[in-house]
């Protein structure tokens, strides 16, 4: 399978090739555009929306969503092989990712239903009689939308969901490594009956493009998900009056407790560890275990991370599969000898299989101060932490700049609640681990972690404004 996709109506400035993370191979070829391409595309998207006679009606985009949704589901073999082979996430995931999505396209068409404007109270004083006041929704204007690699087909509908839905001219930018699932669900929108326009996929010749892209003053939302360095100075420099919402990373914390539940506990961990070879925002990372029971769930964990099968992500019993980039193989394997080197217990893992892949790898007790302690590994990594008072753990988990999702494993409802009210993160999970989503909750990246709050709902609210309409009769 290969794919060679070109941007309609766009002059191509140069092409990129795709390449299998796993073994290499080159999945596809895809043109980018260089700064006049970007004109042509916020152009479009700033006309379309000055255009208000021509904007889709409510019924359009609605039974749009609803074909895409069916046409996804048809097509689902093709973008399940696609996403594997450009961005390593093993099979099985990825078919869950697709579901996941699917299922996105719907919510988008759920908001559209339970999302409206409300009655402003009127007449309760003297300036206010005779007066009848409403809000209404209508879209913010051309959105931009930049992607990230980890979940090529899900990732895309969160942002170009929403834009539809609300009315929306949209460009999206995916992530260089995993663009071909975007595009594929470009096409499969314009199957479904959207007009070329609304919605535009590329890729630029370079960062000082992208920029320019992001930062132009007809951009009214910018949607991103990806680094934090990168979000954050791309924050900095939008124009005047462009909202955002930014979803970066973190290094998510789970407490457990001495009552936990190991038994229950362990499965949660792995998979929070592991999925997608730890390559997700809100994956496990740091874990603060009570000292009577620490070793225990290290080699617990340990034993269960090195059961779990690694290799190509096209085969179904493969649970892991490689990371995005063989320099990221070589980050993780650094800091986790780095780690070692500093009088981390290595447990499992620690020795890269390929250029590609890297195994589960449990540390116990790390140092505070080593890398896989203060940054985000981004990879197959985990460290377990023993800790004395409930307190002690607290602070070393909330002592990061990141506050995303955290968790806290316990029987007691006292020690949940106490962990749920000092923990620093946008969400607590209780006997569950950090990577639980799902797509209608709100999903918020705090401090460095991000801006504003992602979840299909919330991005949906975000992309619309509230117009006020006052009446005034002597009636």
């Amino acid at each position: 399978m290969h794919f060679s996709i070109e941007v309609p109506g766009a002059k191509q400035a140069g092409r990129i090739d795709v390449l299998s993370p796993f073994d290499g191979h080159r999945v596809g070829t895809v043109a980018t555009v260089d700064l006049k391409g970007v004109n042509q595309a916020l152009s479009t998207g700033a006309a379309l929306y000055r255009d208000r006679s021509a904007w889709l009606s409510g019924q359009q985009r609605g039974e749009i969503l609803e074909r895409a949704a069916v046409l996804m589901q048809s097509q689902s073999e093709q973008l399940i092989a696609t996403a594997v082979a450009e961005g390593g996430k093993p099979y099985q995931d990825t078919r869950a990712e697709l579901l996941r999505a699917i299922d996105g396209i719907k919510n988008c068409r759920e908001c559209m239903r339970s999302q409206h404007g409300r009655e402003i109270p009127m007449q309760f004083n003297t300036a206010s009689q005779q007066r009848l006041a409403f809000t209404h929704l209508e879209p913010i204007g051309p959105v931009v939308a930049i992607s990230a690699f980890n979940h090529p087909i899900n990732l895309i509908v969160h942002q170009i969901g929403p834009a539809i839905a609300a009315g929306c001219p949209v460009i999206i930018k995916p992530a260089e490594k995993t663009p071909l699932s975007a595009f594929m669900l470009v096409a499969i929108l314009r199957e479904a009956g959207l007009p070329e326009a609304w919605c535009q996929p590329l890729l630029t010749d370079n960062l000082n493009t992208a920029e320019a892209l992001v930062t132009d003053p007809r951009v009214a939302f910018f949607s991103f998900i990806g680094s934090a360095k990168v979000g954050w100075d791309l924050r900095s420099k939008l124009a005047p009056g462009t909202r955002c919402a930014l979803e970066h990373g973190g290094a998510a914390p789970v407490i457990v407790a001495a009552d936990a539940d190991l038994d229950a506990m362990l499965p949660l961990l792995v998979k929070g560890g592991f999925y997608h070879a730890g390559q997700v925002c809100v994956s496990v990372q740091r874990i603060y275990v009570q000292r009577s029971i620490a070793r225990q769930l290290a080699q617990s964990l340990a034993a269960l991370a090195a059961a779990l099968k690694v290799g190509d992500p096209m085969a179904s019993a493969t649970e892991v599969g490689p990371l995005i980039r063989h320099a990221e193989v070589d980050r993780v394997e650094s800091w986790v000898n780095e780690a070692v080197a500093e009088g981390a217990e290595l447990l499992t893992g620690g020795q890269r299989i390929s250029a590609a892949l890297y195994p589960p790898t449990v540390l116990f007790n790390p140092t505070e101060t080593s890398q896989v302690s203060q940054r985000e590994i981004f990879g197959p990594v985990v460290c377990v932490y023993a800790y004395d008072t409930l307190d002690e753990a607290l602070e070393r988990a909330n002592a990061l700049p990141y506050a995303f999702q955290a968790a806290v494993m316990t029987r007691s409802i006292d020690t949940a609640l106490y962990a749920f009210r000092h923990l620093q993160a946008s969400a607590v999970l209780i006997n569950d681990h950090t990577a639980f989503r799902v797509d209608w909750m709100p999903f918020a990246g705090l401090r460095e972690s991000g801006y504003g709050t992602g979840g299909i709902p919330y991005t949906y609210r975000d992309m619309q404004i509230e117009k006020m309409a006052v009446f005034h009769s002597n009636l």
